[in-house]
């Protein structure tokens, strides 16, 4: 894929005609990363080494995890053609659609319009924001959309009953009361986002994406299992996190943080740029309902929505988000 016309215009002035080694072999440490079997989340103390990872890392490497190899592999391979396509086909495609095609930047409005920073800001990085309640309304012209789209009506089904799975068994360990009547992984605030990284050369261009936290209240990963690029924060250092085939990543998000009252931790990540190859991944974000209010002794009662919008402001207003923080009790608005 090394068609300079599928770039957004601002990503075209990379090195993307570099030739790829084909026997550079990348070289990671021992996968330090917590490794959860959710088949076995309820034997051999699963549910021990969930809390372990959930306080200790706020992010943990999914196995047996029910999700059809040949699903999460066609998902990578259909993405990889979709991203192939001209910039001019992606952007027309996607004009006037729930979907929303974006590209500098993962940060959007809730309407899918793109919040920029500026030129010296620019993440490289473009994707497809696909709101899975809008997946059956959503009826596109490109073939490879429409490929992407009924793939992930199956997709969403599996993470869906991961996302579940994991959440009650991380209120359990919490000894959590909460009212059933919340829901707090909410099936019309999910999306699933379909990123492409460029690759270059000079990888001190910038940042895949620069160092953030999910809002969600967790995140599922179907990374690219050749190409790596996902780093996380521990103790105070930056780890690889490997990628290895039939395995999904699991990161926790602000919501959890906030909802186990700070006893898990959202985890601090970003994306670093490959000099040989590009990296294509595929992540579910999971939220509760907007009016749901979150009640925890380290912050103000809030909601998602009033959580999102906060973020919205702080980028306009000083240039990134800041999230939790905004909301403790001692914190000067």
């Amino acid at each position: 894929m090394n068609n300079i016309e599928s770039y957004p215009p601002v990503l075209r002035h990379l090195d993307h005609h570099r030739p790829p080694s084909p026997n550079r072999v990348e070289e990671l440490d021992p996968d330090p990363i917590p490794v959860i079997d959710l088949e076995g989340l309820e034997l051999n103390h699963g549910e021990t080494k969930l809390e372990e990872a959930c306080k200790e890392w706020g992010l943990f490497r999914l196995v047996n995890h029910g999700v059809p190899l040949t699903l999460l592999k066609e998902l990578q391979e259909v993405a990889k053609e979709l991203f192939s396509l001209s910039f001019e086909s992606k952007e027309g495609a996607c004009s006037g659609t729930p979907v929303s095609y974006f590209w500098g930047t993962p940060a959007l409005t809730p309407s899918g319009t793109a919040l920029m920073r500026g030129p010296l800001n620019i993440n490289w990085v473009e994707g497809f924001d696909v709101p899975l309640s809008q997946l059956s309304h959503f009826n596109p012209q490109l073939p490879t959309l429409q490929s992407i789209r009924l793939l992930l009506m199956d997709y969403k089904t599996h993470l869906s009953r991961i996302a579940t799975t994991l959440f009650k068994a991380m209120v359990k360990n919490l000894e959590l009361e909460l009212k059933p009547s919340k829901s707090y992984l909410a099936e019309n605030t999910g999306m699933v986002r379909v990123y492409r990284y460029p690759h270059c050369s000079d990888t001190n261009v910038g940042w895949g994406m620069d160092a953030h936290t999910d809002s969600s209240v967790m995140s599922i990963l179907n990374q690219d299992h050749e190409v790596s690029g996902l780093q996380m924060l521990k103790d105070d250092q930056w780890l690889t996190v490997k990628p290895i085939s039939n395995t999904l990543i699991v990161n926790l998000g602000d919501m959890m943080q906030a909802i186990s009252d700070d006893r898990y931790k959202s985890v601090s990540h970003r994306v670093s740029i490959n000099n040989h190859k590009e990296r294509i991944s595929i992540c579910y974000f999971v939220f509760p309902d907007e009016d749901v209010v979150i009640e925890s002794s380290k912050y103000k009662p809030f909601t998602y929505n009033d959580f999102r919008a906060q973020v919205q402001q702080d980028i306009k207003t000083v240039g990134y988000k800041v999230g939790l923080p905004r909301f403790q009790h001692n914190q000067n608005q």
